[in-house]
């Protein structure tokens, strides 16, 4: 493969001059991603308020966080090697005052549908922003001990937005409105833009492909329509037609886009970096350590608010020790690769990983927040060894020209694996919820409305045992409650399974060391 070298495209004092300035510029960088990072735990905290105020149903959650995922998934791609093709700088800037704005939106949304427009609009801001944040790194840091330094910075401060943004959303809700989770992003979105001006140093690739917007349509559109079918299940019902047309459909469009991509001349996803073992395995064992985190952190914070009763700001409390740990080992995830290797430290976090949900898989009505704990320290400290090893693995196969598309990779297998695990953790915790539900209710024929507010949500029938009082208010709370946590112990039992089986891909599969470090090029 040829390499193919980066112009810098402002003048050399910003960022292409002295160490001070490169760490400068990084600081810049992970200041402003912070708030991509920030929103997913700020909104995990809000998900049993929106029940509350908008009556959102489980399945309409699963939209609301997933339609930022899927925008930010469908479009990394293409931003990716639009950052590369069109400045890095110009890209990440356009894309942090998007976010800005989107947030500002979702704000003040007057309804689930539209919340869910602008959830899709932030994960458009947050697609330019990501992939063009690690690629200006990866270019600005040539020497490879740097440059693991410099993404373990990067994946430090992912961390601590997961870390601060349980607490921020809870002190936030305990004084504001639901809408404060989201307007909060905006001065972090206005300082970014005048600092990256100021501070980033500007870099393209000049031969870089042209956009490849075909494949992007159908990326999104597969993507879509499988997601769509995963979540609509619970309520359509599994072997539906129609959930099983747009599953089908959508894992055709998926194989469309793989024939697409191979046969263009220009790509957005080069597929010959899969034939590369240290990007592909990297890749899938990000993915499937997200799959597990984000499908749990989307059931814990309902199960702290809605079953063990604790407040919103109580609740980002108890979720600070997952994200803390996570942003205190990802530093250490690259000293511990040079020591024991990228193979042994991806395949312990992802068993780590798979250990965490099993333990919070056995929790049951009479659990309490200490016997949770264990497996939420489990789940912090698997994906903390996890993403920075896999992350300087995969970055470490591609050469200084591909950064933009190579770290829109990493990021779609964080955004994918994250979708796919509020997708099927929540969908396997509503269908066994309402399984559990459906017979005892059916002799009391409720309303058509207030049935669905029952069976949609937890937070829906804890609504109605209070409307209720007296005996039957206790017993469909109760009935409520061990519903809802059984459903909790299949879908974390299905991730652990998960993260069992890409532990054994990493083992097997994912080489220990590099062939070789890429030579850093001059300029």
């Amino acid at each position: 493969m040829t390499y193919v070298q980066d112009i810098p495209q402002a003048a050399p004092a910003p960022g292409a001059g002295g160490g001070r300035s490169r760490w400068t510029a990084l600081v810049v960088l992970c200041v402003s991603l912070l708030i991509v990072t920030l929103d997913n735990t700020i909104l995990n905290v809000a998900l049993p308020t929106l029940v509350k105020e908008l009556g959102a149903t489980t399945t309409q959650l699963q939209w609301i966080v997933d339609a930022y995922a899927l925008a930010f998934a469908g479009l990394m791609l293409v931003a990716g090697s639009g950052a590369d093709r069109f400045g890095r700088r110009r890209v990440f800037t356009t894309g942090l005052a998007v976010f800005g704005a989107a947030s500002a939106w979702a704000a003040y949304s007057g309804s689930v549908g539209m919340l869910i427009a602008a959830r899709a609009g932030m994960g458009v801001g947050a697609a330019m922003m990501m992939p063009a944040t690690l690629s200006i790194i990866t270019d600005v840091f040539r020497d490879p001990g740097e440059r693991r330094r410099a993404i373990g910075v990067w994946a430090a401060t992912s961390g601590l937005g997961i870390a601060i943004g349980p607490v921020a959303g809870g002190l936030l809700l305990e004084h504001f409105w639901w809408g404060s989770v989201f307007w909060v992003n905006i001065p972090f979105a206005l300082a970014g833009l005048v600092c990256a001006r100021l501070l980033v140093p500007e870099s393209r690739n000049p031969a870089a492909l042209r956009p490849d917007p075909v494949g992007s349509v159908l990326s999104i559109a597969g993507l879509g329509m499988l997601l769509w079918s995963i979540i609509e299940a619970p309520v359509r019902g599994w072997s539906s037609a129609l959930v099983l047309g747009a599953g089908g459909a959508g894992l055709a469009v998926l194989v469309c886009f793989g024939l697409w991509e191979r046969a263009s001349s220009h790509p957005m996803l080069n597929l010959r970096f899969f034939a590369e073992r240290r990007f592909s395995f990297a890749t899938s064992s990000v993915a499937l350590a997200m799959f597990g985190l984000f499908g749990a952190l989307f059931v814990l914070t309902q199960y702290l608010q809605f079953s063990l009763d604790y407040s919103a700001l109580a609740t980002g409390v108890r979720i600070l020790p997952v994200a803390g740990l996570l942003a205190l080992v990802a530093p250490l995830s690259p000293v511990l690769v040079r020591a024991a290797g990228t193979k042994a430290v991806v395949g312990t976090g992802l068993l780590v990983v798979s250990g965490g949900l099993w333990q919070l898989s056995r929790a049951d009505v009479s659990s309490t927040y200490g016997d949770v704990l264990v497996g939420m320290l489990l789940l912090g400290l698997g994906a903390g060894l996890v993403v920075p090893a896999a992350l300087d693995s995969l970055m470490g196969t591609l050469p200084p020209g591909d950064t933009g598309v190579g770290s829109a990779s990493n990021g779609v297998s964080v955004q994918l694996g994250g979708a796919l695990g509020v997708a099927v953790i929540g969908s396997l915790l509503t269908t066994r919820y309402q399984d559990r539900m459906g017979p005892p209710l059916a002799p009391y024929h409720l309303p058509r409305g207030l049935s669905d507010s029952v069976l949609g949500s937890l937070g829906g029938a804890l609504e109605l045992a209070g409307r209720v009082g007296g005996t039957s208010g206790r017993l469909l709370a109760a009935l409520a409650r061990s519903a809802f946590v059984s459903g909790m112990g299949l879908g974390l039992t299905v991730g652990a399974a998960v993260a069992a089986c890409g532990a054994a891909l990493a083992f097997a599969a994912l080489p220990s060391r590099p062939p070789a470090e890429h030579p850093a090029p001059e300029r």
